[in-house]
């Protein structure tokens, strides 16, 4: 090979070399960022999805874009992110419905503790215990103690069978030795209408949907779910307080990245979030949805998925719940 063709293949192999080093330094992110979420909009994870892009445009001055893939109870999109490039550019905007499924079945697909880079929690609400205003009942003790007393005749509704309402639900009932029937329907708000109608007795909803429900008197609140009181709600006790202990459980939405995403790129986006969390604008914007913000480092946002896996199998075994 002539001296001049191996100068020509040095000088191409440094170019191409120069190339790279200039990709790997492009700050993150130079391009669009997808949040996906796999919901239908409208819902809690849409509208806490929602607020983040608008918050992370404005932060990182590029668009950053909601797509919703609903289906199969977010596993579609679940799976889409597990297999999309690990550059940051593609995250998962998910709830605990993620724990409910790893704690369902070991082969349930994708796991997010195998296949997602957890980067922070984005905020929580809790659920609230609510009856229906013709149920004689004014407090848990007094729900309990009926439930006790006529076993099988009480039932609650929930928005269909492994969500989080249907565990929230067999948990109050292996805490307090309860037996209160199940009614799954295709939905939050069938499952309301039913509870409002009078079909049902009983429900746990995230508190924004039922808001404006024990605003209107149109249903009864008897207990949060939460560690501590609900800020819009602050006369009603929590379900400590109410006298049922193990039965603290809170909705959560957060942030997760393909598995091999870069640390650095991790880091990066889970500092912002915290940012955005304590900011003003963000908090009052959450507070309208009846949520609150709850930025947390990805290593806290791991134990927190071990913890719900956990505590989801226990129920779940308690209540023969089989994978779906």
């Amino acid at each position: 090979m002539s001296a001049t063709r191996i100068a020509a293949l040095a000088l191409a192999a440094l170019a191409l070399l120069a190339h790279h080093r200039t990709i790997q330094a492009a700050p993150y992110p130079d391009r669009p960022i997808t949040l996906v979420v796999g919901f239908a909009p409208g819902g809690g994870v849409d509208a806490n999805a929602r607020l983040l892009a608008n918050a992370l445009s404005r932060r990182f001055g590029q668009q950053v874009i909601v797509e919703n893939r609903p289906g199969a109870g977010s596993k579609i999109a679940n799976d889409h992110v597990a297999k999309s490039p690990p550059d940051g550019y593609t995250l998962l905007v998910t709830t605990a419905a993620v724990t409910i499924d790893m704690a369902a079945s070991a082969n349930a697909g994708v796991d997010a503790r195998r296949d997602f880079a957890t980067v922070s929690t984005l905020s929580t609400t809790p659920m609230i215990l609510v009856v229906n205003p013709s149920l004689p009942v004014h407090d848990v003790r007094q729900l309990v103690s009926r439930a006790r007393s006529m076993p099988g005749a009480l039932n609650y509704s929930s928005s269909g069978t492994g969500t989080t309402v249907h565990l929230y639900g067999e948990l109050f009932k292996l805490r307090t030795q309860t037996d209160i029937v199940h009614v799954p329907f295709k939905g939050s708000a069938p499952a309301l209408q039913a509870l409002i109608a009078g079909d049902v007795q009983m429900s746990f909803a995230p508190a924004p949907s039922v808001l404006q429900f024990v605003k209107s008197d149109k249903l009864r609140a008897l207990a949060t779910t939460g560690a501590a009181r609900f800020a819009l709600l602050p006369d009603l006790p929590t379900m400590s307080e109410a006298g049922v202990r193990g039965a603290d459980a809170e909705v959560w939405y957060g942030v997760l990245a393909p598995a091999a995403t870069p640390p650095a790129i991790v880091v990066v986006l889970a500092k912002a979030i915290a940012d955005i969390a304590r900011s003003n604008d963000f908090r009052q914007r959450l507070g309208a949805l009846g949520a609150e913000p709850k930025a947390a480092t990805p290593e806290a946002f791991r134990s927190l998925l071990d913890e719900e896996v956990a505590r989801w199998a226990e129920v779940e075994k308690v209540a023969h719940i089989r994978p779906y």
